[in-house]
């Protein structure tokens, strides 16, 4: 895949054309039933002769032919169905980052390079048929992981747990699956992202990832924390975006933990697309990755953008009773783990500006759980603020509205 990943939670991709996407279908095989059994009845035995705790085999090492195979069999369990081996490998670094600036609360992100780990974590992409390998490297400090536990007899670690594809039970990032990485440790988790056939559903769709162990059993303190991201998984012929953002709705209404001047950093002179800085050019395809994180329910709301109502945002093809029954809206529910897609075309008939993207909860927004979509002109120029205006910060502390739920944790 053509495509630049910035490490801040924002992917540029490749320009998109009328054209379907090019690429092959990925190979797909299957083991089949003789061999599954082999593999089952290998991984007992692993399991009777080192403990469920070392299913994880590293490389580098010489063993004996019969330990061996006994090996071979677990990497073979730590797939799911169908991967028969991962068609990429990634590095993926949780580290500890500046507290954060308003609240002090402690701030941990995901990054390709621990030197530019952020949150919302790196925007995975995955084509339906694909394998995916990743390497999880904790360097978050113990003493960090330990002020953020609730319960002195949990563990002390973080994890990878992704929402959408496939995984084995070694790669779903809990505690009582043992598929967690203490600190200065590392593990590798294996996703899949099945395609569509007579008997699935495929995995095509808008998902997202994040710690599952930080804090407690449900990794709630690594999510309040900044352990999340973005993942999109594309179908064959999917139409593909020149930039995609991951925007998470979450507690203290916020936007990407972030609200108020803070959701919105862009340069007017040099804007740098990324987590607080959501910019595209008249005329370029937008994609956005809608995450819920938190306890509270919002709503995801485009000044001058709509969508249409389905898996990608766009209504494809010719058949106009299909194109009819599909709803075309600028406001979407959204519930905590909740995650869905859309694209557009930046200032489609209304023009360069700055367009609000906000909740539509009217106390969330009130709050500062708003920022803007700049539509930049065809020069790629900002355009000026009306009488140079720009959104107000509510102060810090400030009474929420009667009868709001702030959520200030």
């Amino acid at each position: 895949m053509d495509k630049d990943t910035k490490d801040i939670g924002e992917v540029v991709l490749s320009p998109p054309t009328d054209r379907p996407d090019p690429q092959p279908a990925w190979r797909v095989r299957l083991l089949d039933t003789t061999a599954g059994r082999a593999v089952t009845v290998a991984v007992i035995m692993l399991i009777t002769l080192v403990g469920a705790g070392r299913l994880a085999v590293a490389g580098g090492t010489t063993s004996p032919p019969a330990e061996r195979a006994v090996e071979a069999a677990a990497a073979s369990a730590e797939r799911p169905a169908g991967c028969v081996t991962p068609d990429r490998r990634l590095q993926l670094y949780a580290v500890e980052l500046p507290r954060d600036p308003v609240t002090n609360q402690i701030r941990l992100g995901y990054g390709l390079t621990p030197q530019t780990a952020s949150y919302p974590g790196p925007t995975m992409e995955m084509i339906e048929g694909e394998c995916l390998a990743i390497t999880l490297h904790n360097q978050v400090p113990a003493a960090t992981l330990e002020q953020l536990r609730t319960d002195a007899a949990h563990p002390v670690g973080v994890s990878l747990h992704v929402h959408g594809v496939k995984y084995t039970q070694m790669s779903d990032g809990t505690v009582h699956s043992n598929s967690f990485v203490p600190p200065g440790g590392s593990r590798t988790y294996i996703w899949f992202a099945k395609p569509r056939t007579a008997t699935s559903q495929g995995t095509a769709g808008y998902w997202w990832y994040h710690d599952h162990v930080v804090g407690g059993p449900h990794g709630t303190q690594g999510l309040r924390s900044g352990l999340f991201g973005g993942l999109v998984v594309r179908r064959q012929g999917d139409l593909r975006p020149h930039r995609t953002y991951v925007t998470a709705f979450g507690d203290r209404q916020t936007i990407n933990l972030r609200r108020s001047a803070e959701a919105d950093t862009c340069d007017p002179v040099n804007p740098q697309p990324g987590p607080t800085c959501l910019v595209a050019k008249i005329g370029e395809r937008v994609e956005f990755i809608v995450i819920g994180i938190g306890d509270d329910m919002h709503t995801f709301h485009v000044h001058g953008h709509s969508w249409a109502d389905t898996r990608t945002g766009m209504v494809e093809g010719g058949n106009k009773a299909l194109a009819d029954s599909i709803p075309v809206i600028d406001n979407k529910t959204l519930g905590p783990g909740d995650s869905f897609g859309v694209q557009f075309v930046a200032g489609d008939s209304v023009g360069p500006g700055h367009w609000m993207l906000h909740c539509h909860m009217q106390f969330h927004s009130d709050l500062g759980m708003s920022t803007t979509l700049h539509v930049l002109d065809e020069n790629g120029q900002m355009p000026p603020h009306a009488g140079g205006h720009h959104p107000a910060v509510p102060a810090q502390g400030a009474a929420a509205p009667a009868g709001a739920h702030t959520n200030h944790r």
